[in-house]
């Protein structure tokens, strides 16, 4: 059953399993514009069947976290502290995973504390931003735009939305839904991410770390998480025919399925 609490003006959505179970928790980290509520309708329920207590936090100004009103001043350190804030409320450090700006937030997590494992989703690798910047405004100069207007709370339509996450096909009030649950990001993290807080790859600890792209990901291209492989000498898997919201395509199931096969390899 999903559950939702305040913790410490945090939102976080809580979704155990059935019976007791030795496996490890899972903390989930949302991307921009978005919230706890993304991992809550496909990822969650699936990994609490498989035995996983699974936890999603709403970071600072996002979904029905405090902080709304100084959304432009947030940090990305800010954000790691929302993670570590739900780290020690939990009592036992969880298992990160991390989707886009999430994933950025899990890699400078790593500068700070340990995790038993990580997993990266369609992560902004730890060049930044930059690339994936300039790939999107020379390849989609059109949408780059209209994702700058989403940045600065002004409405865009379910058709930009879909060319910005989507590459297969995508139930209509899935997508209405989802428009009406984003919300401006930090112009301060973004910031971050392209130059100014970039990770400390040595600094870093290195738990068991799995990496996921999508083939069809304008956001952030697969080349770009293929770099986040190289970068920390890690496998990766690019998910075919599929866009930046893998936690919602058609085949979500393959990500997920993929993800619960890995998280049933690393140790307790």
């Amino acid at each position: 059953m999903l559950k939702t609490q305040i913790v410490d003006g945090l939102e976080v959505y809580s979704c155990l399993p059935s019976r007791k179970t030795t496996k490890p928790a899972l903390l989930f980290v949302h991307g921009a514009f978005a919230g706890g509520w993304m991992w809550t309708e496909t990822f969650m329920p699936v990994l609490a069947k498989a035995g996983f207590p699974c936890y999603a936090l709403s970071l600072r100004g996002h979904g029905g976290s405090a902080g709304r009103e100084q959304i432009n001043w947030h940090s990305v350190a800010d954000y790691v502290d929302d993670v570590k804030t739900i780290v020690d409320w939990l009592g036992e450090p969880p298992i990160l995973i991390g989707h886009s700006m999430g994933g950025f937030i899990v890699q400078k997590y790593l500068e700070h504390r340990e995790a038993p494992g990580v997993a990266l989703i369609c992560s902004v690798p730890p060049q930044g931003l930059i690339a994936s910047q300039f790939h999107l405004m020379f390849n989609k100069p059109q949408l780059f735009q209209e994702i700058n207007q989403i940045m600065d709370g002004k409405y865009t339509d379910t058709g930009t939305l879909r060319e910005a996450l989507f590459a297969g096909e995508v139930d209509e009030t899935m997508l209405a839904a989802w428009l009406s649950r984003m919300q401006p990001e930090s112009h301060r993290a973004l910031w971050d991410m392209s130059m100014f807080s970039l990770p400390n790859l040595y600094a870093m600890h290195r738990p068991p770390m799995l990496i996921l792209g999508a083939e069809e990901d304008v956001l952030v291209p697969a080349f770009l998480v293929q770099s986040t492989g190289h970068s920390y000498r890690e496998p990766v898997h690019i998910f075919r025919h599929m866009g930046h919201a893998v936690t919602h395509e058609k085949e979500w199931p393959l990500v997920v399925a993929h993800l619960r096969d890995w998280l049933e390899e690393i140790k307790p």
